[in-house]
């Protein structure tokens, strides 16, 4: 039996997310023995929202084999063209098809073809997007053929959207991963036909912030629901969180599934 293990890194929030990520991946991925790197990146521009080129071939640089995204994908005017240009680049599928760029992709890892997917959730969210299920399933036509090992990058509010996509999925991918809520939870699994599953990997950046943020500003909208400047929080120990899932190259399934957590209190957050 040969078999894969691919790294999932949970949003990166701004500079200390990036600079977090670039200190630790090296050592996290030597350690697992990790074959193939899949980052979210929708929130890793200085502002904590967007990604711009640079930032994109930041990651690749540092390892990265697809960087997915979600509803922040456009907050950066620069990566448009971009978009249009590059597939190691996903922005949601179920945007329209006019949109900039593509919902999904696949990279090479140890002689294994491994699609990636990327949709966004509708529940407490954008609504008029299109059905997130029944695009993966129109995508998982088109990839059949091609690769037989699949993960999907949720991007959601709702544990239910995701769970429910989970278990839709379940033997047919080899992996959901939920992203966007930038809170790491402890339902990591392998569901009963083989797919690995998780609801929300985390985030990289600030520990004590609000989801890679400041919270003062935050605690002052809700106290009196003024809008704020939301700004990433630099200071305090950061922490990179995610997980790997182990692949049978050969079924597809899911063999294994194990979350990540590094916390540095020494990371040196540059100019921003």
């Amino acid at each position: 039996m040969s078999s894969i293990r691919v790294l999932f890194i949970g949003d990166v929030v701004g500079v200390p997310g990036r600079e977090m990520f670039q200190k630790h991946i090296g050592r996290i991925r030597e350690k697992y023995q990790i074959d193939g790197l899949v980052v979210n990146g929708e929130n890793s521009s200085s502002r904590g929202r967007g990604i711009n080129p640079r930032i994109v071939e930041f990651f690749r640089h540092n390892g990265a084999d697809v960087i997915t995204s979600g509803n922040h994908i456009w907050a950066a005017r620069e990566i448009l063209p971009y978009l249009a240009e590059n597939k190691h680049i996903l922005r949601p599928a179920n945007y329209p098809a006019e949109t900039p760029g593509v919902g999904v992709t696949t990279f090479e890892c140890k002689g294994t073809t491994v699609g990636v997917i990327n949709v966004q959730g509708r529940v407490f969210m954008k609504d008029d997007l299109e059905c997130p299920f029944r695009t993966v399933d129109s995508i998982l036509t088109y990839l059949k053929g091609k690769a037989k090992v699949v993960f999907v990058d949720m991007h959601a509010e709702a544990t239910s959207e995701k769970m429910g996509l989970g278990f839709y999925l379940d033997g047919r991918v080899s992996g959901v991963v939920g992203t966007h809520t930038h809170t790491p939870t402890a339902d990591d699994r392998i569901l009963p036909h083989g797919t690995a599953y998780i609801t929300d990997l985390g985030m990289t950046g600030a520990l004590n912030s609000m989801l890679g943020m400041k919270s003062g500003p935050i605690i002052k909208h809700f106290l009196t629901q003024m809008p704020v400047r939301f700004e990433v929080e630099s200071e305090g120990p950061m922490v990179m969180y995610g997980a790997w899932i182990e692949v049978d190259t050969q079924t597809g399934k899911a063999l294994k599934i194990e979350r990540i957590s590094v916390v540095d209190e020494d990371i040196i957050v540059a100019e921003q």
